[in-house]
């Protein structure tokens, strides 16, 4: 190495310290995605029937949420109703707790 390379290594960010320093950024940013806080939002209330969902919001639409990914499906398609770990919840209580509607339409 030539003595200017060790000199620009010696007084930048050492590797450890800029492993630390990307870590941390990574961690807050998925905490971020993650667990979406939306003030204000109304608590998503799960049914195991699409009538009780129906009844609890008469004047939404009643979607199928998969709990693990909070993608909803609506009804007519593939998924809906027909995932392991789901629920019929309100479309509108469902946006508001950070779920999305299927992009690929099943």
């Amino acid at each position: 190495m030539h003595k200017s390379q060790v000199q620009m290594y010696k007084w930048g960010p050492k590797p450890k310290s800029m492993f630390k320093t990307t870590l941390i950024k990574l961690l807050i940013v998925a905490t971020l995605i993650s667990c979406p806080t939306i003030s204000g939002a109304a608590p998503l209330i799960l049914f195991n029937a699409e009538s009780q969902a129906q009844q609890h919001c008469p004047s939404d639409v009643v979607v199928w949420l998969n709990l693990p990914t909070r993608i909803y499906h609506w009804k007519g398609m593939r998924w809906y109703g027909n995932t392991k770990n789901g629920a019929y919840v309100c479309k509108k209580e469902a946006d508001e707790n950070g779920s999305r509607g299927t992009l690929n339409g099943q």
